[in-house]
């Protein structure tokens, strides 16, 4: 990192706090000045009053728990596919050809509208909701890691071929590191993805999960509790997002820091 690297981060995280701090204050105070009823946007005191309660008598924790869990299940299904759907398509261009089609067919419709179906063929169970969320994450990383391959640099193969080495070897050695920052890529959107596509099956046929809490809120019309929904589900996206930035910190610690003052 470059001298005053250290200053820059924290200024852009003093940065970042104080625009939090202004978000908060014009949510609390805003919609009264400006005349905005509560019912349609609740101040952030209701809204806090309103996580209280939930969390005391609406199973708030329970909720967020179940969708979570749907979560977890769908992005880890979703990325295993699309990576090995990846590799696949990457190292075989008679795959390519031949299924290329049918992704590209099942990449075009929209996937939450495999929803309804879904629920027709599972149930009310929580298998629906997992398969939406692993049909929206599947293409991000498949996309990613099959470009990934194509990118590679053809004069790395020959040289490695130039040294005996085998296909096996040449994949191990050559393409699966350079794969893993785009895939990683991918895991990123498919980690915010996942919360997208379980929440469209609670919201289509849950019983339980945030996605039903918010649908519960919205029949009651309880504003405060479709906001509180909606704020964990946040939360929910966030984390997952931070888990997959950090694990590919971990797993890609030789390449070079991309600090915010790498370009001061």
């Amino acid at each position: 990192m470059k001298p005053g690297g250290d200053s820059s981060m924290r200024k852009g995280a003093g940065a970042s706090l104080a625009l939090l701090v202004i978000f908060l204050a014009a949510w609390q105070w805003g919609p009264g000045a400006l005349g905005v009823p509560s019912f349609i946007v609740p101040p952030l005191s209701m809204v806090g009053a309103e996580f209280v309660h939930a969390f005391a008598f609406d199973h708030l924790l329970l909720h967020t728990g179940v969708t979570i869990g749907e979560v977890l299940a769908g992005f880890a299904l979703g990325s295993l596919l699309g990576a090995l759907f990846g590799y696949l398509l990457g190292m075989s261009p008679t795959a390519e050809l031949a299924l290329s089609p049918y992704i590209l067919a099942l990449q075009i419709a929209p996937k939450v509208a495999f929803a309804p179906l879904f629920i027709l063929w599972m149930g009310f169970t929580i298998y629906p909701k997992i398969l939406v969320a692993v049909l929206i994450v599947f293409f991000p990383v498949m996309v990613n890691v099959l470009t990934a391959l194509r990118n590679v640099d053809p004069d790395l193969i020959n040289l490695a071929r130039a040294f005996k080495a085998t296909r096996a070897q040449i994949f191990w050695k050559v393409e699966f590191p350079a794969s893993l920052p785009p895939m990683f890529a991918g895991l990123r959107i498919g980690a915010t993805l996942a919360v997208v596509g379980v929440v469209v099956g609670e919201l289509v046929g849950g019983d339980v999960g945030l996605g039903y809490l918010l649908t519960f809120g919205e029949g009651q019309a309880n504003t405060p509790l479709v906001f509180v929904s909606i704020v964990m589900l946040t939360l929910v996206g966030g984390i997952a997002y931070l888990a997959v930035v950090l694990v590919e910190r971990r797993v890609l610690h030789y390449l070079p820091a991309r600090g915010i003052a790498e370009n001061s």
